[in-house]
């Protein structure tokens, strides 16, 4: 197997970016965003994160296997130091670990960057993002019903909570 890479995404990423989550977006409820990204949007998105929300990539055999960012929570101050985690693993390499890589390395990010805590939005019938995030110390804290229709039915969100405070 190969080792697995994490880095700071750079512009020349997106495309690739772009590719594995806009595949979720076509045949997955894990975003509910339901037409795929183009690239001047998924631009827009990586200008708008800075070095207090990362975008990191995992690299496998020289090419982007899945990505992750720490994103605003909310854009009124107060909450600026709490993020919202993503984690995108390309659709044929699930199992080999690097999703749970990725977590790993955002949640070190986010201590490293003074963060206090990381918020996680997870469709509920996402089983295997759920157990990623439980197996790194995530507890659910929120279930809001049927709040995302997708692919013909309701789907249900938890929100998953890790603190960050007084850990190093």
């Amino acid at each position: 197997m190969d080792e697995i890479n994490i880095r700071l995404a750079a512009g020349s990423d997106l495309g690739a970016i772009n590719a594995i989550y806009n595949h979720y977006v076509l045949h997955s409820t894990c975003t509910y965003q339901t037409e795929p990204s183009t690239e001047a949007e998924r631009a827009a998105w990586f200008d708008a994160h800075g070095a207090a929300h990362p975008i990191t990539v995992a690299e496998r055999g020289g090419e982007v296997a899945g990505w992750a960012s720490l994103s605003k929570f909310h854009p009124r101050a107060a909450y600026g130091r709490t993020v919202e985690n993503s984690v995108y693993v390309r659709h044929d390499l699930h199992g080999c670990g690097i999703g749970k890589a990725l977590l790993l390395d955002s949640i070190a990010r986010a201590r490293a960057l003074g963060h206090h805590t990381i918020i996680a939005g997870i469709s509920a019938d996402q089983i295997p993002s759920v157990a990623l995030h439980r197996s790194a110390g995530f507890v659910e804290v929120a279930r809001l019903r049927e709040v995302g229709y997708k692919f013909d039915r309701w789907l249900d969100v938890i929100y998953m909570q890790l603190m960050l405070k007084g850990e190093s």
